[in-house]
């Protein structure tokens, strides 16, 4: 099983039977149990998960990407100062340095924590389970086309690898190259097509032929 499969296996292994997975069962009767000991606030709760669901996670970075591919000073602007960048979109930065890497045609970019799981929360979300198990962390720096294969990334022989390290103290954030066909596109519209695994290194933007219906035509 490829570290992709592994991914998705504990995405979907629990879509039959219980509406609830035995993880999400589990949880929800711990959070029971810490309410009446009077250890959690429902309400602390609540606020948390609206933040990764509303106001952190992969649809921010989309939209940064998007704005990149639409307006090139905002993209100059990214790469010299990714914090500062996306900061003048107000979005809340954290206490660490974003970096943005830009793919081209000739250099393909990738994200890995060797050390724990450092990720760009502030822009992405939670890490999937895959970045931050020790063959991911390990492999990447070693054969990372190895690992594209794995992910279905096949690039050109003559393309460039540049893995990066996230720290404690410095994030990274892969700005895909913008797929053909989307010229003329609405940055709403072109934020569809960037995904997570795009924007840390081990996927490709979405082909606008191939995306959900509805987004083929501009």
């Amino acid at each position: 099983m490829t570290l992709h499969q592994y991914d998705r296996h504990r995405d979907d292994s629990h879509d039959h039977g219980s509406e609830l997975s035995e993880m999400q069962l589990r949880v929800r009767a711990l959070e029971s149990i810490l309410t009446e000991k009077g250890y959690v606030d429902p309400k602390a709760l609540d606020f948390i998960v609206d933040a990764y669901e509303t106001k952190i996670g992969p649809h921010i970075g989309a939209r940064i990407v998007a704005k990149a591919w639409a307006d090139p000073d905002f993209k100059r602007r990214l790469i010299e100062n990714a914090t500062a960048a996306v900061g003048s979109l107000g979005h809340a930065g954290g206490a660490t340095h974003l970096i943005a890497v830009e793919n081209t045609p000739r250099l393909h970019n990738m994200i890995v924590c060797t050390l724990c799981s450092c990720y760009p929360w502030e822009v992405l979300g939670l890490p999937p389970v895959w970045y931050k198990s020790s063959p991911y962390r390990s492999r990447t720096v070693l054969d990372p086309r190895g690992v594209l294969a794995e992910f279905g990334v096949a690039l050109p022989p003559d393309t460039e690898i540049r893995v990066w390290d996230s720290t404690a103290e410095t994030r990274y954030i892969v700005v895909p190259m913008r797929p053909a066909g989307s010229e003329g596109w609405s940055e709403e519209k072109l934020a569809k097509l960037v995904t997570r695994d795009s924007m840390i290194g081990t996927g490709l933007a979405l082909d606008p032929g191939a995306a959900a219906p509805g987004l083929a035509a501009p």
